[in-house]
């Protein structure tokens, strides 16, 4: 490698690798502890927000729908008159 420096270990990292289940498993640790530490969002929260995004996404679907009738009837108007 001339011409290229770095940290004594970066080319020549003799450092063992730990099996794949291992690292798994040391993985799975680590998630498990930082749930630990999630604040979680109390039921009634849950509930209020799942309800305010239902009726947001309804009307908004009951617009669209609105929108799309209005002028698929304009367009079907404009393609007779042709």
């Amino acid at each position: 490698m001339s011409g290229v420096r770095g940290p004594p270990d970066l080319f020549n990292n003799k450092m063992e690798k730990k099996n794949i289940f291992n690292r798994i498993k040391t993985y799975l640790i680590e998630i498990k502890g930082e749930l630990k530490k999630v604040t979680w969002p109390a039921k009634a929260d849950i509930q209020k927000t799942s309800i305010a995004v239902v009726v947001s996404s309804l009307i908004f679907g009951i617009y669209l729908y609105g929108v799309d009738a209005f002028f698929g009837v304009i367009i079907q108007k404009i393609m007779k008159t042709f």
